[in-house]
């Protein structure tokens, strides 16, 4: 079926008036008036006046400009009104409960809310390392996990590795050997390197390891593989390997 202008007219004037002669209860054409304007012929509708032309095409735009505005005034409301959560988490050792938007990350969740800003943002998308934490003994990307995925989940961070007092053996060799210069990226390589050395005596292998059965071996091809996806954009790598191997208790 083909709708004219002048019908989409009639169609948009009973959605705004359904008390119109022409309209019924529903906001459409009543039957009588539909077959009207079935009857009338292509010189009825040029006969139309500038004024009523001038309505029609004025009302036609409006009704292809209008969705995309009601779209947005939906997404502007459906944000406004976060669907919130309990979150559990051990921080660092400590029991916490949050009551917190479904959609935050674990990252935001440390620096927006429980304000360790040791754990840094950097790229946002996985790809960089500078937010790696340590979640139940496995190292993860804080940025890439939301927080309700970690429901119960024991969480270390940086500041959870050492203190100023007592600092935690990788902490203290990454001083030692210079393993950083701007330092935005250490707090995500040590914690990377501590889990990273528990997956190695863990028996898990990684694609350097020669052989997938035998127990991984503690050395630099391994450690240079295994933290690959922590970047280092001042590229302090060598440095980091020898910090890291110091702790393994090898030579590199």
């Amino acid at each position: 079926m083909v709708i004219t202008l002048f019908e989409e007219y009639w169609l948009l004037r009973c959605l705004a008036d359904s008390k119109d002669p022409h309209c019924n209860a529903a906001g459409n054409l009543t039957a009588a008036a539909y077959l009207g304007l079935q009857s009338m012929n292509d010189r009825d509708l040029i006969t139309l006046s500038r004024r009523k032309f001038l309505i029609v095409g004025a009302v036609t735009a409006a009704s292809v400009a209008l969705p995309p505005f009601i779209c947005a005034e939906a997404s502007a409301a459906n944000l406004a009104r976060p669907i919130k959560s309990q979150v559990s988490l051990s921080v660092n050792g400590q029991l916490l409960a949050l009551d917190l938007d479904t959609r935050t990350t674990l990252l935001d969740t440390l620096r927006e809310h429980l304000k360790l800003t040791g754990t840094k943002k950097g790229c946002d998308h996985g790809q960089c390392g500078a937010c790696t934490v340590i979640a139940d003994g496995r190292r993860v990307n804080s940025c890439l996990t939301l927080a309700v995925m970690h429901q119960g989940s024991k969480i270390t961070t940086i500041e959870g590795l050492g203190t100023p007092d007592k600092l935690h053996a990788m902490q203290v060799a990454f001083v030692k050997h210079d393993g950083y210069q701007c330092g935005y990226c250490t707090p995500g390589q040590i914690c990377s390197a501590v889990a990273m050395l528990d997956e190695i005596r863990q028996g898990i292998p990684s694609h350097a390891s020669a052989n997938l059965t035998d127990q991984p071996q503690l050395i630099a091809s391994e450690f240079q593989e295994r933290m690959s996806g922590n970047i280092c954009r001042c590229g302090a790598y060598s440095n980091i390997i020898e910090a890291i191997s110091e702790v393994a208790e090898v030579s590199v």
